[in-house]
């Protein structure tokens, strides 16, 4: 069925299709065309979220700065991307990937949020654009997420407390006031993929959001050679006094997530987070 629907979509005959197991909702596949060329699909009945991939990966490539796949085809139940071979990162692709971040975040937004509805994994998330970005985070980003949590079981009302805190002192937290950036949204180092020398951006959560955001996100889970990212990037765009303590900040909102997505497990993070934080400030 999968090749069938491939061959309306591309035009062009599958001549082979590799199941590659599932994540989160969907199924991932390779397939081959009759030409010879790979492709990278992702199937299944997820409504809009292929079409905001699609619409996310569209806007991040018009930035002409880190590199993210081009979007072969697109409907309700199919996203075809090219395959890219991937390789261990290396400090020169680390460094390049730095630089290009900069000037992926520089490129800039109209607003915070975007124009096409936002996901996270299989979850929803509010994209309604907004102009204070303290503000936006914590309504459409931090507090959806935390009552989802709760609602769940994954956090107590005593943990939900000490997050509205933070929420409470967002505007003192958050650091000088920046324009809106041009931003992956799911930046950890999984949506990273190192191929051809450089670090391609998959599998977005683009928006218009702040810049501390996705290296926020390159941190959480441990992207090789972190520490020359970072110094390439600070060579083209130089970051903001306090960022480094603004880190548990921005990390909160996927910390939630993750809470939401696989339970109580990730609770402590998000205390130690929310404290860190409120300690900043």
């Amino acid at each position: 069925m999968i090749g069938s629907r491939l061959e309306r979509l591309l035009g062009v005959r599958v001549r082979e299709v590799q199941d590659l197991g599932m994540n989160h909702r969907w199924r991932l596949h390779r397939a081959v065309l009759a030409d010879g060329r790979p492709v990278f699909v992702k199937s299944g009945k997820v409504g809009a979220l292929f079409a905001a991939e699609a619409a996310g990966l569209r806007w991040l490539g018009e930035a002409g700065a880190v590199p993210v796949p081009q979007v072969l085809a697109v409907d309700e139940e199919t996203l075809v991307l090219p395959w890219l071979e991937s390789e261990p990162a290396t400090a020169p692709a680390a460094e390049r990937f730095g630089r290009e971040l900069a000037a992926l975040h520089a490129a800039g937004a109209e607003s915070f949020g975007a124009s096409w509805p936002g996901f996270i994994a299989e979850l929803p998330m509010d994209n309604t654009p907004g102009s204070s970005w303290p503000s936006w985070y914590a309504e459409r980003r931090v507090l959806p997420f935390l009552r989802a949590a709760v609602d769940r079981g994954g956090l107590s009302k005593d943990d939900a407390r000490l997050v509205e805190r933070v929420v409470e002192r967002i505007e003192a937290l958050a650091g000088p006031v920046e324009p809106p950036s041009r931003i992956h949204g799911d930046c950890w180092s999984g949506n990273v993929l190192w191929a051809g020398g450089r670090g391609w951006l998959v599998d977005p959560a683009a928006h218009g959001g702040h810049r501390e955001t996705d290296l926020a996100m390159l941190a959480l889970f441990g992207a090789p050679f972190l520490d020359r990212i970072l110094a390439a990037y600070q060579e083209v765009s130089p970051l903001a006094d306090g960022w480094r303590a603004r880190v548990p900040l921005h990390q909160l909102h996927p910390l939630l997530v993750h809470v939401v997505l696989f339970g109580r497990g990730y609770r402590s993070a998000v205390v130690e987070a929310a404290r860190a934080a409120l300690a900043a400030g």
